[in-house]
């Protein structure tokens, strides 16, 4: 059962309803999470644009690095449309099916490069809250990267931790953005 149902399109206030349209050329249609937010206008605007800011094109972050700790993050916390629309986002940015099927896993795989590895530790650490970030991790984010790739980093995971946990909570499922081999959908 669904915590919080849609309202009619038609009852959004008109900006809410301009991110819809923008949804519907960029998706081909509404998305779950949009309508929920919406019900809160000016918190839904502000989450937008936060998002927007964090998925900019001059982000010190690489695409493939944004989208696999947002895969990941999703992965932790059990948010089927996050996976979802996050795996397929990955692919397009051209990410191998190979390494997003080891992502759940990616400790046990040598598909990803020591800075992927590091970003994923951190992604981790900020989403499971025992043991949490610790000093060491810590050291390490400073030998890799200057200040403000950790701050973009660190906004990125946390964003991702509000968006997926919002989802999760609200039982939002997924909108069927990526098919993985065999028709199977993307896991949680």
């Amino acid at each position: 059962m669904r915590a919080v149902e849609a309202k009619p399109l038609a009852s959004y206030p008109w900006f809410v309803r301009l991110f819809f349209w923008k949804q519907k050329r960029t998706y081909g249609r509404v998305l779950d999470p949009g309508l929920l937010w919406g019900r809160s206008p000016w918190v839904f605007a502000a989450v937008a644009l936060l998002y927007g800011a964090l998925d900019r094109r001059s982000s010190p972050l690489p695409p493939a690095l944004r989208s696999l700790i947002t895969v990941r993050v999703s992965q932790i916390n059990h948010c089927a449309f996050c996976v979802d629309i996050n795996s397929a986002t990955l692919l397009k940015r051209g990410v191998a099916m190979d390494r997003i099927d080891a992502l759940a896993t990616w400790r046990e795989s040598s598909a990803f490069t020591p800075e992927e590895r590091l970003a994923l530790d951190y992604a981790e650490a900020m989403t499971i809250t025992a043991p949490g970030v610790g000093d060491d991790l810590r050291r390490r984010l400073k030998e890799c990267w200057e200040n403000d790739f950790i701050v973009e980093l660190t906004g990125l995971i946390a964003f991702q931790n509000l968006s997926s946990k919002f989802n999760a909570a609200l039982d939002v499922p997924s909108q069927g953005f990526c098919r993985l081999p065999n028709g199977r959908p993307s896991k949680v």
